[in-house]
């Protein structure tokens, strides 16, 4: 089963730690799509003479057909808002009925409220875990048995609470 790694990836920290997630994900026996490691970036590539359009097409339909091939999604909400380009890549995971899952280590959050964006919120149907071990008991459960999670019949979070904190934490 395939896996998108949504995340930032725009500081050696945020790579690293993309890089482990990935480690725990192939563990579980994941096959991941990791697009800093997948796809390239594009400022080291821009940077070393490549044309910035060319570049940036090609990444761009590169994670978008990566994002249809995939069975489950992960979107890496750390930081003080989720990274732009990884939202928007949940929205064609969750359009296309992916069960999606976040991972939130960062307790930071625009508003003051524990909550993040609404949209964010009720597309990871598969909840959102708090730290690389609730995420690999979250994805090993789904794994065993896909219909437990709410997004599991490709429905993405319709009809579905979040599990969030401000919902009343863990939702069956």
């Amino acid at each position: 089963m395939r896996i998108y790694i949504a995340a930032p990836l725009f500081s050696q920290a945020e790579k690293e730690f993309n890089l482990t997630v990935d480690r725990v994900l192939r563990r579980l026996g994941l096959d991941t799509y990791l697009p800093q490691r997948d796809a390239g970036e594009a400022a080291p590539l821009i940077r070393a003479g490549a044309d910035e359009h060319t570049v940036r097409a090609r990444l761009f339909t590169a994670d978008c057909a990566a994002v249809s091939a995939c069975e489950l999604f992960l979107l890496v909400l750390d930081g003080r808002v989720p990274d732009e380009g990884a939202c928007f890549e949940l929205g064609l995971a969750w359009a296309a009925g992916k069960t999606c899952f976040g991972l939130q280590t960062d307790c930071r959050r625009f508003g003051g409220t524990d909550s993040n964006n609404l949209m964010i919120d009720y597309a990871l149907g598969g909840g959102i875990s708090h730290s690389l071990d609730e995420l690999a008991a979250a994805l090993a459960a789904h794994l065993r048995d896909p219909r437990s999670n709410a997004a599991a019949d490709g429905s993405g979070a319709k009809g579905a609470q979040p599990r969030t904190p401000t919902a009343g934490g863990e939702s069956g």
